[in-house]
């Protein structure tokens, strides 16, 4: 009992507190909507007695009496309009005057009420008048109305109309001022009224709401939890049955309280068959960890990897995004002066790119030490790869021979990334070379090959898509340009330490965000 009283009480505590924010936002949206209907109603009649002085009065008229300040019988009528106007209306001030820089005079000023100014009389402006008088005060007004508080006339609501000569040009302004006094008490009594009725209305709605969820959550809750309990404590599922079954029936739940059964009883079976699967999942992990140390061991690992040649410095690394990748990259000597450099990226990931890299890597190290050119060998190996690729994978592949004496490099390239070498000027760059298609994506592809000159002391860096794709948390790719970047930061690093400092920067750019594509990368350099 004790636990169902606390459920009742937090939903009685959420009542209180969702029928109070309730009653807030309706009452303020209510009061908002009524004061913008309000003052919308305001300014329509405001600009609406405005302007209809400025359309009933002959501006052609004004600049006389402004200058002989003289009332004949057209500025008599047009007194008795404004008056007129006045008494039959909520007009507060009613009146035409030209704005100056130092004040308003008047022209006409319906004269039914105290304060009211007489033909010629200048006034001071008021505070934000000036402003308000001259922004009407032009050929194409905003029709916005100022509200202003005067110690003596209240509070006013004020628009203001241009009125024009025969030639269209703004001679003086027609002004309207409506009392707002009144609007404060009637918003204030329309908010009473309505905080009223909500408050009655969400306290009837909390009460019938609480005693419905006592009687239809609130028990049924405690007989599930004792049954749990029971489950719990004895594992029996007969006993804890017992208690779920005294739940209705015909709600969500009667549903979950079967759903319990049902899952008490599927725990038990589970519970066995975990505890196979957890031998299978154990000895799964150990075959794909050696899958991974045989994966690594295919690859060139040893370094340095030829200390009785000098003539250069080679070192590679591939860190899949699995336990086994589709990467890989290979190096070896055809013959004495040349050396074969491949790197290449199968397409997917897992067990099966593993095992496409390492049928690659072996057609392409056999077909280059048969004596093949870069495409010669691809070649070779894209008809023997498409003679067998029922699962149509394919794989790009950079592979280049490397004359070692004369630091002449030959190469084709199957749809792999650009190479990087470090150019005359000892800044590292793309090789834009021209791709041919991936191998085992078509049969009978012929690929072309070029060539260029790796100067000594330079560096030829290989690398797969993985390296420039690389995304941080913000869907951001790690490129070539930060790569190029990285690169010529580390000119004078031997490849070891180039490739280390490339992986601290692109594990620095990703952060936390998970590795989806296999690392890979070689670097070359030929010594001085």
């Amino acid at each position: 009992m004790k636990h169902k009283h606390k459920l009742s009480t937090m939903v009685l505590k959420w009542q209180l507190i969702i029928g109070a924010a309730l009653i807030i936002v309706t009452s303020l949206n209510v009061g908002f909507q009524f004061v913008r209907e309000y003052n919308e109603q305001i300014r329509q009649q405001a600009f609406g007695y405005a302007r209809s002085a400025a359309q009933y009065v002959d501006g052609d008229r004004i600049a006389h009496y402004a200058k002989t300040l003289e009332k004949d019988d057209y500025y008599k009528e047009i007194q008795e309009y404004f008056n007129t106007a006045q008494r039959e209306t909520n007009l507060k001030y009613y009146y035409i005057s030209i704005p100056t820089e130092d004040g308003l005079i008047y022209i006409w000023d319906a004269n039914n009420v105290e304060g009211s100014c007489e033909l010629g009389e200048k006034e001071a402006y008021m505070k934000g008048g000036k402003e308000a008088a001259f922004s009407a005060f032009r050929k194409n007004p905003e029709e916005k109305l100022y509200y202003a508080h005067y110690e003596v006339q209240g509070y006013l609501a004020s628009a203001y109309y241009p009125i024009f000569n025969s030639k269209g040009e703004p001679v003086a302004i027609a002004g309207a001022d409506l009392s707002m006094n009144g609007i404060r008490s009637t918003l204030l009594r329309f908010l009473i009224s309505i905080i009223i009725s909500v408050i009655f209305v969400i306290a009837v709605f909390m009460v019938v709401l609480y005693l419905v969820f006592k009687k239809q959550v609130v028990q049924p809750i405690v007989n599930l939890r004792k049954g749990v309990r029971h489950y719990h404590t004895n594992m029996d599922v007969d006993v804890a049955t017992k208690d779920l079954q005294s739940i209705p029936q015909k709600n969500e739940i009667g549903d979950l309280s079967r759903d319990f059964i049902s899952m008490m009883t599927e725990i038990k079976r589970k519970t066995s068959e975990n505890i196979k699967l957890s031998a299978e999942k154990e000895r799964i992990g150990a075959e794909l960890e050696l899958a991974r140390n045989i994966q690594g061991n295919m690859l060139p690992n040893i370094f340095p990897a030829f200390p009785e040649r000098p003539e250069f410095d080679i070192f590679a690394s591939m860190t899949p995004a699995k336990e086994v990748g589709g990467d890989f990259y290979d190096f070896f000597l055809i013959d004495d002066d040349h050396l074969g450099i491949a790197i290449a990226d199968v397409s997917g990931k897992g067990v099966p790119a593993a095992l496409f890299m390492m049928v690659s890597k072996i057609l392409i190290n056999n077909y280059a030490m048969m004596g093949g050119s870069p495409a010669k060998v691809l070649e070779q190996v894209n008809t023997q790869i498409c003679m067998h690729n029922r699962e149509n994978m394919f794989v790009t592949v950079w592979f280049g021979v490397l004359e070692i004496s004369t630091g002449k490099v030959t190469a084709a390239n199957a749809g792999h990334e650009y190479p990087i070498i470090m150019n005359a000027r000892g800044e590292f760059e793309l090789l834009k070379d021209k791709h041919g298609f991936v191998v085992g994506g078509m049969e009978s592809v012929h690929y072309k090959e070029y060539e260029f000159t790796l100067e000594k002391g330079g560096t030829l860096f290989l690398y797969t898509d993985g390296i420039a794709e690389a995304t941080n948390a913000d869907n951001e790719q790690f490129g070539t340009s930060r790569l190029l970047e990285v690169l010529n930061q580390n000119k004078d690093a031997a490849p070891k330490e180039l490739l280390s400092n490339t992986k601290t920067a692109v594990d620095k750019f990703v952060g936390g965000a998970p590795q989806f594509d296999d690392l890979t990368m070689l670097a070359l350099r030929l010594v001085l």
